[in-house]
């Protein structure tokens, strides 16, 4: 249906470049990064200051290791510095209970912009972007979902299709479970147009993933389909990075890291320590997906000055979700 294949691009590409930095930072043990001495306080991001983490800063409160990263996906192209954020991913994160719970937020989700209206949440951050430069455009999406779910964001990391390719690649490939036959019929490759990809484990080189985790026009149930995938492709790059085997190839993964990271709150010391804390991940057991609740209705928009369908959030359902897996 239209109104599926309207929700974002590129989820959980975010997450994949955040997974591959924290990998990395898992070979430096340094006893001031432990995760238990490092998250006792983390920053707040408010969408209308600079938020930099510091102990009397008022942004910055004690967590316990306890947080939420929130992960932002752009279609923002080599070269350009604007861009849709097309995926949105908030990350929650509990050290000390060692789980993880992830919650996407569709691209077209219903969202009031202050001095536009209502809107697409993709449009925010470009419209702010355009008008007042990147980072007014990153606190304005941040501000706009904190608005919406409720959920303290305390880090942010924004990367882009491009990073996910590069990272695979550097680990030399994946095996990928592809649930169910794949035909490609939005390839960002054109040599790839109308391949089809049958169900099974297959071996899968940086592009084929991309252009996996990005279908959705010939999936059964759209987007929904569309997050098995890229549940899969989680899965699969997790297993590569963490397996033991491939800690000499953890240099390449830290070379990666200009081709993907676009903006973050967090600092080296912030990753690093993470990945202290990640290092005997296993993304089967520890990490849950979320899909936010909603009904997905014709809506006027008041920056595209036009109706089109946007999904509207059950704010008593989102609340609900929200406080049983994303509280601090």
């Amino acid at each position: 249906m239209e109104k599926k294949r309207k929700v974002g691009r590129i989820i959980g590409y975010s997450f994949l470049a955040l997974l591959i930095i924290l990998v990395a930072g898992g070979a430096y043990a340094y006893n001031r990064l432990q995760p238990q001495n490092h998250f006792k306080t983390v920053p707040v991001v408010t969408g209308d200051s600079s938020n930099k983490k510091s102990n009397t800063d008022k942004n910055t409160q004690v967590q316990n290791s306890v947080f939420n990263v929130l992960l932002i996906g752009s279609d923002e192209r080599k070269g350009e510095n604007i861009g849709h954020s097309d995926s949105m991913i908030i990350i929650h994160v509990d050290l000390n209970k060692k789980e993880y719970h992830a919650m996407s937020i569709p691209r077209d989700t219903r969202v009031h912009l202050d001095d536009y209206g209502y809107t697409k949440l993709t449009s925010v951050q470009y419209i702010k972007q355009a008008t007042e430069g990147p980072q007014k455009g990153v606190e304005a999406a941040i501000k706009a979902i904190t608005e919406l779910t409720g959920v303290t964001i305390n880090y942010y990391v924004e990367t882009n299709y491009q990073g996910l390719q590069g990272m695979v690649d550097a680990i030399g490939g994946i095996d990928m479970n592809v649930p169910f036959d794949v035909k490609l019929t939005h390839p960002w490759y054109k040599e790839n147009k109308d391949k089809v990809v049958n169900a099974g484990v297959h071996a899968v080189d940086g592009k084929m993933v991309t252009e996996l985790v990005h279908e959705r026009y010939s999936l059964k149930n759209g987007e929904y389909d569309r997050q098995r995938l890229q549940e899969e492709a989680l899965v699969g790059i997790a297993k590569k990075t963490l397996d033991p085997s491939n800690v000499t190839k953890l240099p390449n993964f830290t070379k990666q890291v200009p081709n993907f990271l676009i903006a973050s709150n967090m600092n080296t010391s912030d990753m690093l320590s993470l990945g202290l804390a990640v290092k005997d991940f296993n993304p089967t057991k520890q990490l849950q997906y979320h899909q936010v609740p909603g009904e997905w209705k014709t809506m006027y928009d008041d920056i595209l000055k036009n109706n089109n369908d946007q999904l509207v959030v059950d704010k008593g359902q989102i609340d609900q979700l929200v406080s049983q897996y994303f509280k601090n």
